[in-house]
């Protein structure tokens, strides 16, 4: 009997960081579609970083390069996001989210995601933008 206690103690804090990542990804689209950096940066932790091309040019460093993208560019209303897949692992998840219309464009972000002080942040962001 124990071991069934534990077991769905488990599967609930399963179940809640599953929604609570889900939560911090919205995050970040709603930081896009609105334009404000402000609502995206609740996603990332601070020293997250950022890495992809922009047609041969490496995109690369602190998470601030995408927030000053945001700003420049404003907000993308017509900005659809999905969430493909979640990985999680204790206190470590990955998620891979496709976004189509962020400004004409279609990504493929991938994230990886650490549990600090109970809270899930984004710490690197890897993106492939779509020809």
């Amino acid at each position: 009997m124990q071991r069934e206690e534990r077991i769905e103690t488990s599967a609930s804090a399963a179940l809640s960081d599953y929604d609570a990542i889900t939560n911090i990804v919205q995050n970040y689209i709603n930081g896009g579609r609105t334009g404000r950096t402000d609502d995206m940066k609740l996603a990332f932790h601070p020293d997250a970083t950022i890495f992809g091309y922009i047609g041969p040019d490496l995109f690369a460093g602190p998470i601030q390069g995408l927030f000053d993208w945001n700003d420049q560019n404003g907000a993308a209303t017509a900005l659809e996001g999905r969430i493909t897949s979640i990985d999680l692992i204790d206190t470590v998840a990955t998620v891979r989210l496709e976004l189509d219309n962020w400004t004409g464009h279609r990504f493929t972000d991938l994230f990886t995601l650490l549990k600090v002080n109970g809270e899930w942040k984004i710490m690197n962001k890897v993106f492939h933008l779509h020809a």
